[in-house]
């Protein structure tokens, strides 16, 4: 039997659908792929839904009885090792919640990233002082410093994508909440937080945008969510939205095109930028 991953990378998603797309196109269902295998339909399923590593003797059987030329074989199976290879965030698994290891993986492959912040600084963009300040409150539970350490390194690894070639374009909406609460009784905290902001609002690849308290309630009000959008064509937009003990994950065409009309109403309802530039100097003077 393959073996369970706590979380797929985002290149085991896109390989488990174009598997999917393959045995369809070639006429077989689940049941006959796995009789190929002398498996149950089940590993089948969870291979296509990326619930289990690639196993390479599998993906090259199953690619031969899909009708798949050899050469493509060689290109799939050069993606599919690459695809098994864990991601650098697994370092963090003592950590790291399993659902929330597939938000990693997504937001490190996605071009864009839309979210809605309610509550605290958009993660992506938070300092050390401000992100430890957070986890020192209880929002991850009674852990202890060394615990909250980790996780404050996890944030900040996570914040390389923004630097890195090609990196992928944040759009964050963030309630005028997160400007009114303090997380520290250092109010440079604060202060060097919206610094943060202020600096990374010039870049090309961010844009932020406050939801005033003056505007009064937005669509999105409800809770927190990002969406994810990619570069590759077999993996649609997906939302991800947590409550407290988990995620989660939506796919469907109706979730997505949902979540992206409240993005795109607030978007239209919340401050400009050039407003939110203003906003943020405004509130920092007040630290």
């Amino acid at each position: 039997m393959s073996e369970r991953r706590a979380a797929p990378t985002v290149g085991q998603v896109v390989l488990g659908r174009r598997l999917q797309e393959l045995r369809e196109a070639a006429g077989l269902k689940r049941e006959e792929a796995a009789r190929v295998l002398r498996v149950a339909p089940a590993t089948v399923r969870r291979m296509e839904m990326a619930e289990v590593a690639l196993k390479i003797p599998y993906v090259q059987v199953l690619l031969t009885t899909y009708g798949v030329a050899d050469d493509e074989v060689g290109a799939f199976v050069s993606l599919a090792e690459d695809a098994n290879q864990p991601g650098w965030w697994q370092r963090f698994h003592d950590v790291l919640p399993d659902w929330f290891s597939m938000h990693v993986s997504l937001e490190g492959a996605a071009r864009i990233i839309r979210s809605y912040e309610p509550h605290f600084m958009p993660g992506l963009l938070q300092t050390e002082d401000y992100a430890r300040a957070v986890l020192e409150a209880g929002t991850v539970g009674q852990t202890g410093p060394e615990a909250i350490e980790r996780h404050v390194a996890l944030r900040m690894n996570r914040q390389r994508l923004l630097t890195r070639e090609n990196p992928p374009h944040l759009w964050v909406i963030m309630d005028e909440t997160a400007l009114r609460r303090p997380v520290s009784i250092h109010s440079s905290v604060m202060r060097d937080q919206i610094d943060r902001l202020l600096q990374a609002i010039e870049s090309d690849h961010i844009t932020l945008q406050v939801a005033e308290y003056a505007k009064g309630p937005h669509p999105g009000t409800y809770t927190s969510f990002a969406l994810f959008r990619f570069a590759e064509p077999e993996l649609p937009d997906m939302v991800y939205s947590e409550y407290v003990t988990g995620a989660l994950y939506l796919d469907s065409r109706a979730e997505v095109a949902t979540h992206l009309e409240v993005l795109d109403h607030m978007s239209a309802h919340a401050a400009s930028v050039q407003r939110t530039k203003k906003i943020l100097r405004e509130f920092r003077e007040n630290f």
